[in-house]
């Protein structure tokens, strides 16, 4: 591509007219309109990045070439697990989703978010980055589509309605989880994993039906958990990661260069969202607690949550559930072929292997 540009320009140079050279290589991304869905409306990844991006920059990079609608799953009625099934069937030539959600078709697209696989915003990254061509792979086989990108939710945490100091006091306590991965490092503490929709965990937590619940620091705020938790312990149990797929109908009857025009203003997406979820578990922390010492919080009254720090032997109980609980439960739901992947990726960033 770049080799034909710079021919074209210097050939228009040549004759006196630059302003035509740029018009000439935008011409070459074609008209498209793409029908997508979204994640939650009440969230910042929807209102702030998905909607945005269809609804104005997806036209403005285009020139107006591309026009663009969404939809978030909320306004739909959809469950999460749904969108790439439904992207499958061709009601959606762009779905955003949840790895969590969508392992249930298929358990090899959970390991790139196994439960405390990763530490931090770093690692997790560098497990994208190794699992992405298994990412690829998978969504051309099981669902027909185009792997995009990746991003990031704030890391998911353990909230609770009730003192927990340490990874012990977890033991005998519901907790809301919203995949099977979560649910086997709930089994590794000895506690029982309830599946509850995101919506419904707060009145969950109020009547008992639930002790705790997993989820993102930020949405917790967002959705208003810190109302019904007391108490958290700081030691991220996933990644929270979610991910853009196009059909490949839609994708392979686009020209090479709509492709990497798509794919260019995807991955700018993708490095606004990362560096977003990095900066909302900030806040959140300041927002959930009141507590000043983590900085302001801008995105509502504060709340009076008892943050608690992990101890070497919760982080070392961390290590032993990942690798005699999260692994191994995975390996066995996974096929031969998704553990060899995985090994062959992801384990030499997380510096342990699956096996069944």
């Amino acid at each position: 591509m770049a080799k034909s540009i710079l021919s074209r320009a210097t050939a228009v140079l040549a004759g006196g007219a630059f302003a035509l050279a740029a018009s000439a290589a935008g011409a070459e991304v074609q008209k498209v309109s793409l029908k997508a869905v979204g994640t939650w409306a009440n969230l910042t990844n929807y209102y702030d990045y998905e909607k945005p991006f269809y609804q104005e920059r997806l036209g403005k990079a285009s020139g107006g070439k591309v026009k663009a609608q969404i939809n978030p799953i909320t306004e739909l009625g959809l469950k999460g697990w749904e969108v790439m099934r439904l992207l499958k069937l061709g009601v959606f030539d762009v779905s955003h989703g949840v790895y969590g959600y969508v392992a249930s078709e298929d358990p090899a697209l959970e390991g790139v978010d196994l439960s405390s696989a990763s530490k931090d915003f770093a690692e997790s990254r560098k497990v994208v980055e190794a699992y992405e061509p298994v990412i690829a792979k998978r969504f051309d086989k099981v669902f027909g589509a185009k792997y995009l990108y990746t991003f990031r939710w704030p890391s998911q945490m353990i909230w609770c309605n009730a003192p927990v100091n340490s990874l012990a006091d977890l033991k005998g306590k519901k907790i809301r989880v919203y995949s099977t991965t979560l649910g086997d490092f709930v089994n590794g503490v000895g506690g029982t994993s309830v599946t509850i929709a995101f919506a419904e965990v707060v009145p969950a937590l109020q009547k008992g039906v639930a002790d705790c619940g997993i989820t993102g620091t930020m949405p917790a705020f967002q959705a208003k958990w810190h109302e019904v938790i007391t108490h958290a312990m700081l030691l991220p149990v996933g990644a929270g990661l979610g991910f853009a797929a196009m059909s490949n109908k839609k994708w392979n009857a686009l020209n090479g260069d709509t492709q990497r025009f798509f794919l260019d203003q995807y991955n700018k997406l993708g490095e606004e969202q990362w560096a977003n979820a990095k900066a909302e578990d900030d806040e959140a922390f300041a927002c959930l607690s009141g507590d000043s010492k983590w900085g302001k919080c801008t995105k509502g009254t504060p709340g009076t949550v008892k943050l608690l720090q992990p101890g070497p032997a919760d982080l070392k109980a961390r290590e032993t559930i990942l690798s005699d609980f999260v692994l191994k439960a995975w390996a066995n739901r996974c096929s031969d072929e998704c553990v060899n992947d995985w090994n062959a990726t992801a384990a030499s960033v997380v510096g342990v292997k699956a096996k069944k």
